[in-house]
């Protein structure tokens, strides 16, 4: 999938207007960011425009605000956050749209940037409410798009505005869209799809279109209790999804039918409760007591994994194996990271939990890509057009 990119821009004492994904966690009780991994993604982006002498624009949303103000959700953080990065200020508009902001950014200078305010902060922002996506347009002269963890959502800021301007993709967009779309289409082999997380509904749509292109389908996580209860096996009082297992039978029929590798635990480590300082064991899958849950695949699990991946070329992993926020039940998240960070090929990470796990446990560096999208990746994966890349002119 190609798409035009900044490069294709001559943007000297133009205004550009940068939608970004800047929402990031931070403790809302001191406005502390708590990890700053999407804000440094788009820094090469707005690093080229500046050195070019553009006159950036910057916009993002920040939570859920319902589309009122809230003060608790304003973008302050990203700003001084944003300064202290690219070593100048970085002034955060009182608004995103109205006449002080348009006078503000009319006085922007070549090499200088503004921070507008939470884009949510107007309920027509998420209805892509035509009037606003023209308001917000008007600010600029071209249209940048770096915010892929947004572009499943078709809003103002991210669809609505490219139909004003000439729209094109960021360098995080462009890389996200490189590394996914050779999944998609032409992906290396052998490939291996690694899937975890808490559901099976949640990763339906790519299971189903990429079981034809994959080589192997390792599952862990609390989606492996589905599949473990279509193989007949006790979960114990683990949750699962008793309307998936069905899906998950026929799933590793049709894996066997295709001589697809399909591996799921062969040991768990369970707890008498969900706590981090429950009581815990290793126990194989078949002897999972009534009233113990599953926290983790176990050690032979995570051994199996990895030598199953000896021999990959590309791997995809999304969603951690196991309850990682608790440490004592991270360790089958952090030796299938390891075991994918020794991989020789390509090794991608989809976003949300998965890239929030790799980061915590240490693991980032090791990957090919570390996608910050969380629904945005899976829908890119499950085959759909996201509204924010179509939007965006082809090269």
């Amino acid at each position: 999938m190609k798409k035009k990119t900044v490069r294709d821009l001559e943007v000297a004492d133009k205004r550009v207007l940068l939608r970004a994904d800047f929402n990031i966690p931070f403790e809302t009780a001191t406005a502390t960011i708590t990890d700053d991994t999407r804000i440094r993604a788009t820094l090469p982006t707005i690093e080229y425009l500046l050195a070019r002498g553009a006159r950036v624009i910057l916009c993002s949303h920040l939570g859920r605000p319902g589309g009122l103000r809230d003060s608790k959700l304003s973008l302050r953080p990203v700003a001084r956050r944003l300064a202290e990065l690219l070593g100048k200020p970085v002034p955060l508009l009182e608004d995103c749209v109205g006449p002080l902001v348009k006078e503000a950014v009319g006085k922007l200078g070549r090499g200088q940037v503004t921070l507008l305010e939470n884009l949510r902060f107007h309920a027509a922002e998420e209805r892509n409410d035509p009037a606003f996506s023209a308001e917000l347009a008007s600010l600029g002269e071209v249209f940048v798009n770096d915010a892929f963890g947004a572009a499943h959502r078709a809003h103002a800021s991210t669809e609505g505005v490219a139909h004003h301007l000439p729209a094109v993709a960021g360098f995080l967009m462009e890389k996200e869209l490189r590394f996914l779309s050779a999944v998609r289409e032409q992906p290396e082999h052998p490939f291996y799809l690694i899937l975890g997380g808490a559901k099976v509904s949640d990763k339906v749509g790519v299971i189903q279109n990429l079981l034809d292109r994959v080589d192997g389908l390792l599952v862990g996580g609390g989606m492996a209790n589905t599949f473990l209860k279509a193989q007949g096996l006790p979960v114990g009082a683990s949750l699962y999804e008793e309307d998936k297992v069905a899906f998950a039978r026929t799933l590793l029929d049709q894996a066997k039918s295709r001589r697809i590798t399909c591996l799921t635990p062969v040991d768990v480590t369970i707890a008498d409760r969900f706590d981090a300082a429950a009581s815990s064991r290793v126990v194989p899958v078949a002897e999972v007591p009534t009233d113990w849950r599953i926290m983790d695949i176990g050690p032979q699990s995570s051994e199996l994994y990895r030598q199953a991946l000896a021999d990959a070329r590309l791997v995809l992993w999304n969603g951690p194996m196991g309850v990682y926020e608790f440490p004592r039940f991270a360790e089958g998240t952090r030796a299938v990271g390891h075991a994918i960070g020794a991989v020789k090929g390509t090794t991608i990470v989809g976003g949300g939990e998965t890239a929030a796990a790799v980061h915590a446990l240490g693991l980032a560096d090791r990957m090919s890509h570390v996608s910050t999208g969380g629904g945005a990746t899976l829908e890119f994966l499950e085959g759909r057009t996201l509204p924010g890349i179509a939007a965006l002119l082809d090269a």
